[in-house]
């Protein structure tokens, strides 16, 4: 039997949603194999709860040290060489977690390895002659706020990228590639470059029985807030949408917190008064905003098919989902660099507006709706040409991998 190692790198949630929906592709197209699950961290627990606890293991790829509101630059530059925070040198730390996959590649023999984010495998694939992918949406990105900071890391990250076998981008061909900023492949790569589409279905989730949710939400227009990533990542982004809030009072909208507490789920109504979904929709309450820990996957279909526009904070998977299959224009206020790149390549599109700032965040709403049409045609036309189904070409890219080795 066949021996696949997925390796997610644990830094964000689009890493592990790109290999979930990958994961659910490979069946259809190897007919017998048995999959490896590598990952730390939160990721690492929720591979625990989908999967056999024998095929799923933790290794400790660095990640940059949280702030209190994203990543902490300076300490996570002070992490490469000196201990912070508890948390070894990261030569220490790649050292270990190579050391750790290492022992995984010699006791298992794999066949084949699928790494999403995670480079160490890429290394200890070519050095054992084991065909390897890697999926990514960077490889040398455009750098903006990190600038200089981070330039070492990524010529050293391109470099062991450098060494799978083939490098799957999780986006349409040129020139549609809303990653476009992201990527700067050198001549002696692109042969190993393979542009598989969007990681983003275009599967209906519907419910044939709609929630409170549902029902409340029918015939409203309004804006999707959407708060992602990891805790630091979510609350800073958290935060600027409430400094916007306290400006557009009137605007309708839906916040999803992407966050597993239901005390989360409430409605705020025109008068400021606060009720529970159920009871919303019961009293016909004239709402303002609903806060959601998690959208059920119905939900999020309906949500999306209903608002006039999402406000992300710039996560590739989510711009696909939203702008290629859905439609909707978007309004993204980033984190990382890697995220201003693709929004700023929707903004030069027509597809969206980049928001530095909650000042160009409110601004930006506004000026979406007074020129909504222009936006509405340049999406159309930009779903003409999105390549969707990533995973399903990437499960077809493995097989052949494996048929030829």
């Amino acid at each position: 039997m066949k021996k696949i190692g997925q390796f997610i790198y644990s830094w964000g949630n689009g890493h592990y949603s790109r290999m979930m929906s990958l994961n659910e592709e490979l069946p259809n197209f190897i007919k017998e194999y048995e999959s490896h699950y590598t990952s730390k961290d939160e990721i690492y627990q929720k591979l625990l709860q989908k999967f056999p606890a024998n095929n799923v293991h933790e290794a400790l790829a660095p990640t940059p040290l949280d702030g209190k509101y994203g990543p902490d630059v300076f300490k996570s530059i002070l992490n490469t060489l000196l201990p912070i925070q508890g948390h070894q040198p990261i030569v220490k730390q790649v050292a270990s977690y190579l050391r750790k996959e290492r022992e995984l590649f010699d006791s298992i023999k794999f066949d084949l390895v699928i790494n999403d984010g995670d480079m160490g495998p890429n290394i200890l694939a070519k050095n054992r002659n084991i065909p390897s992918i890697f999926i990514t949406n960077q490889f040398k990105p455009r750098l903006w706020k990190s600038r200089f900071y981070f330039y070492p890391g990524v010529l050293f990250v391109a470099k062991q990228i450098a060494k799978a076998e083939k490098i799957a981008i999780a986006d349409s061909p040129p020139p549609y590639t809303m990653c476009e900023y992201n990527l700067n492949f050198p001549e002696s790569l692109k042969h190993k470059v393979v542009y598989v589409g969007h990681f983003a279905s275009d599967k209906n989730k519907k419910s044939a029985t709609k929630s409170d949710l549902e029902k409340l939400i029918e015939g409203q227009k309004f804006g999707y807030w959407m708060r992602t990533g990891n805790k630091s990542t979510n609350d800073i982004t958290g935060k600027k949408y409430e400094e916007a809030f306290s400006q557009i009072k009137n605007e309708k909208r839906i916040i999803s917190h992407a966050r597993a507490d239901p005390s989360i789920d409430t409605v705020r109504s025109s008068d400021g008064e606060t009720y529970s979904i159920s009871e919303a929709l019961e009293k016909k309450i004239d709402w303002v905003q609903i806060d959601v820990g998690f959208l059920s996957e119905s939900e999020k279909e309906n949500v999306l098919e209903q608002c006039d526009y999402a406000v992300i904070n710039g996560s590739h998977t989510v711009m696909g989902e939203i702008i290629g299959i859905k439609g909707k224009p978007i309004i993204g206020i980033p984190v990382y660099d890697e995220q201003t790149n693709q929004i700023q390549w929707a903004q030069e599109h027509k597809l969206g507006i980049l928001a530095n700032n909650t000042k160009q965040l409110v601004s930006g709403i506004a000026k979406l709706k007074s020129n909504y049409s222009d936006y509405e045609q340049a999406v159309s036309e930009y779903q003409k040409h999105f390549v969707a189904n990533g995973a399903r070409t990437t499960a077809k890219l493995a097989a052949q991998m494996l048929e030829s080795r």
